[in-house]
C-alpha cells in the first residue's frame, strides 16, 4: 500500500514541480498582539505573541488545501484530538535548559511554586513585515528571560512564507546572541524547533504513555485512535517510529486527512550547531528537530554542551513545507534540502 502511494505521489508531484508562486501579504493586530499571514489571498497561519503566552508561536497553521495542520489544544478545543503537553501549540523554537531553566516545558499548567524554574520568552516585537508576489518577509525580536525578567538570550527571528497551489513553506532564521552573562545549553532532550499536529498525522496506539518533564512533572498521553495514520520518513530511509532519536538533513511526517494526502517536512541547514540534526519525532503528534541534545540521543556516545559567552551569538536556520493533495518523494525533499543549503 506504501509502496502504491509513493508511486502515485512520484507523478502528482511531476505535475506540481513548476507550480506558480502566490501572492502573501500580512495583516498586524498590534492590540490582539497578533500578525495574520495571508497566502494566495487565503489564511495560512497567525503570529501571535500576547504576554500571557510563554513563547510566540505561529498558530494555527492551515495548508493550501485548507487541512488544519496544527492541533487545537491548549488555544482552541476539537473533537478527538489528545489535551496533553499544553506547551506544544502552533509552530514554536525554544528550549528545555538554557543555564538550568526550562523554557520548552513552561505553559500554564505549571505551579506557581515551581514557575521560577522556567524561562519565558516576552517582550516580542515586530520588527518588519514585507508583503511581496513570491514571498513575504516577518521579522521580531524577543527576549529570553528567567521568571525576574533578567535577560539570559537576545532571539531576532525572521520567517519567510511562500506558497503555491498545493503547498506552503517557512524559512525560519533565528539568532539567539548571550546577553550580559555566558549562556549554557546542556544537551536533553525537549528542543528545539517543534510543531505539534492535527490527531491525523499522529501513529494509531491503543497505550497510555506517561513522559517526565525536567522538573519532574508527568504527563499522560492517551491512546489515540480517531482517524491517526501517520508515518515518518527520514532522509537516511528510515520510516515510523524508528525516525525518533536518529539524524538526518530531513524529515517527514504525512497521512491522509479528509480524504487526501498530507504532510509536513523538516528540512535542516548544514550551518547549524549538530548538523545534521537529531529528530525528537514522536508518534502522538509532536514533531521537533533537536541538534542540541546529543549525548540523549546518542545514548552518552556524543555530547555538544552548546555555550556562548556574552556577545556571542549562534544561528539556527530551517525550513518547513506543507504540502496538500501531494507528498513529495525522497529526491524532491533531497533537492529542497540543497536549494535551501545555499540560502
Amino acid at each position: 500500500m506504501k509502496n502504491k502511494l509513493m508511486l502515485t505521489v512520484c507523478c502528482l508531484v511531476s505535475l506540481h514541480v513548476h507550480a506558480q508562486s502566490e501572492d502573501v501579504s500580512f495583516v498586524s493586530n498590534s492590540k490582539k498582539e497578533r500578525v495574520e499571514v495571508m497566502i494566495g489571498g487565503k489564511h495560512f497561519t497567525n503570529f501571535i505573541y500576547p504576554k500571557d503566552l510563554e513563547k510566540p508561536v505561529l498558530y494555527p497553521i492551515i495548508s493550501a488545501g485548507g487541512q488544519l495542520v496544527t492541533r487545537g489544544f491548549p488555544l482552541e478545543k476539537r473533537d478527538g484530538e489528545r489535551i496533553d503537553h499544553p506547551h506544544h501549540m502552533g509552530l514554536w523554537l525554544n528550549y528545555e535548559s538554557v543555564n538550568g531553566l526550562d523554557f520548552w516545558n513552561n505553559s500554564y499548567n505549571i505551579p506557581v511554586d515551581r514557575k521560577s524554574k522556567y524561562g519565558w520568552i516576552r517582550n516580542v516585537r515586530i520588527e518588519r513585515t514585507e508583503s511581496g508576489k513570491n514571498k513575504g518577509i516577518l521579522s521580531y525580536s524577543a527576549n529570553w528571560e528567567n521568571q525576574a525578567a533578567k535577560v539570559l538570550l537576545r532571539e531576532q527571528t525572521t520567517f519567510v512564507f511562500s506558497g503555491t497551489s498545493d503547498s506552503r513553506t517557512i524559512d525560519r532564521t533565528t539568532i539567539l546572541t548571550a546577553a550580559e552573562d555566558s549562556v549554557f545549553f546542556k544537551d536533553v532532550k525537549d528542543g528545539m524547533l517543534g510543531i505539534r499536529l492535527t490527531k491525523e498525522l499522529e501513529f494509531a496506539s491503543d497505550k497510555v504513555e506517561e513522559f517526565t518533564d525536567s522538573q519532574g512533572n508527568v504527563t499522560k498521553v492517551s491512546a489515540s485512535g480517531n482517524g491517526a495514520n501517520g508515518n515518518y520518513l527520514t532522509s537516511k530511509g528510515i520510516t515510523g517510529a524508528g525516525a525518533w532519536g536518529t539524524r538526518g538533513n530531513w524529515c517527514m511526517l504525512y497521512a491522509n486527512k479528509e480524504g487526501k494526502p498530507l504532510a509536513v517536512s523538516i528540512i535542516d541547514h548544514p550551518k547549524n550547531p549538530g548538523y545534521p540534526t537529531y529528530w525528537h519525532a514522536r508518534d502522538y503528534g509532536l514533531f521537533a528537530a533537536n541538534p542540541l541534545g546529543q549525548q540523549v540521543f546518542s545514548n552518552g556516545k556524543e555530547t555538544l554542551n552548546l555555550k556562548l559567552k556574552p556577545g556571542q551569538s549562534i544561528t539556527f536556520k530551517y525550513r518547513i513545507i506543507i504540502n496538500s493533495g501531494i507528498i513529495l518523494t525522497a529526491d524532491a525533499l533531497d533537492q529542497q534540502a540543497k536549494d535551501f543549503s545555499k540560502k
